[in-house]
């Protein structure tokens, strides 16, 4: 029977999971984190230092980097809390308003990142395929445009759902599978009726990720054929050399989204800890590794980054 949906304010409180089985090892297990968040806060910052004070970088590709930064660095920004906060023993429980203000940050900044990536895929397929178009085709007002589409497609549209776990009657166990809130976890939480959300939700990713994902492929589809025309194999090489970073960036952040969905989807049988590993990888991991991705991989970042640490003449 599907409980009614509460009426007035729910003041719920819910319990966020750490390593279960493992609190004795917490200490030493948030010495990693939070050499994680560290990297990944300072990395982030760095990339956005080196992008704003260099003027040779203040060019579309470094525009779109710069948001890719700035997503990353408000996701660290939005868990680095309630994750830390659960290995250093400093909190347990979070109120429903603050997990489903987390829940909506993550979200949308996952979004977000998505449509960045897909944003540079497009300015890697106009710079490599239309060069001499480049700058009339990719202007600041137009730039500007783009991030504000983005925004909005990344928030806007989320609202909905979110809007309604407010609503809901949640009957069950207060205890959420991750060290942090997501919108399915709350869902498995209510007795409510949950079918909004779940169409919805399902429609997003549909419309968002996946689309993201196949426009991307078919961006590189059109790079590749491009590229295999040039006749000098060192501009074959130079070009495929402007889009390595972009390509580990895309890796970074969609194996672990596929891993997370095939360990909830295959792997009831294993370990809780297996489950918030897998979590954890998914909001860590892209803002770790893009600022070394593209600290390593792109020449213009790195020569900054060594200017920046007076590594250089």
């Amino acid at each position: 029977t599907i409980a009614p949906v509460s009426s007035g304010m729910n003041f719920s409180s819910f319990l966020l999971t750490g390593f279960s089985g493992l609190e004795q090892h917490y200490p030493w297990i948030s010495i990693p984190f939070s050499c994680i968040y560290a990297v990944m806060l300072l990395g982030n910052c760095l990339v956005l230092h080196v992008i704003r004070t260099e003027p040779s970088l203040h060019q579309p590709m470094f525009y779109f980097l710069a948001m890719l930064a700035v997503t990353d660095l408000c996701m660290g920004l939005s868990t680095v809390h309630t994750v830390l906060g659960v290995l250093w023993g400093l909190m347990q429980e979070i109120s429903l308003d603050a997990c489903i203000a987390q829940s909506y940050f993550i979200h949308g900044l996952s979004c977000m990142e998505s449509s960045v990536l897909l944003t540079m895929a497009f300015d890697r397929y106009i710079a490599i395929c239309n060069p001499l178009r480049y700058s009339s085709i990719l202007t600041n007002s137009r730039i500007i445009k783009i991030g504000l589409t983005i925004l909005g497609r990344s928030f806007f549209f989320i609202i909905p759902p979110i809007i309604r776990l407010k609503g809901f009657y949640y009957c069950r166990p207060h205890i959420l599978s991750h060290s942090f809130c997501l919108h399915q976890d709350l869902l498995h939480l209510a007795c409510s009726d949950i079918r909004f959300n779940s169409y919805y939700a399902l429609m997003l990713v549909i419309c968002t990720s996946l689309l993201d994902t196949v426009l991307i492929f078919f961006s590189y589809v059109l790079i590749l054929k491009s590229v295999l025309a040039i006749a000098s194999q060192e501009e074959r090489h130079k070009s495929f050399q402007t889009c390595i970073s972009h390509i580990c960036a895309i890796l970074v952040f969609y194996v672990p989204i596929v891993s997370l969905t095939m360990v909830h989807r295959f792997g009831k049988h294993l370990s809780p800890v297996v489950h918030v590993l897998m979590g954890n990888i998914y909001i860590l991991f892209p803002p770790l590794m893009n600022p070394i991705i593209y600290s390593v991989k792109t020449q213009q970042i790195r020569s900054g980054m060594l200017r920046l640490f007076s590594l250089e003449n």
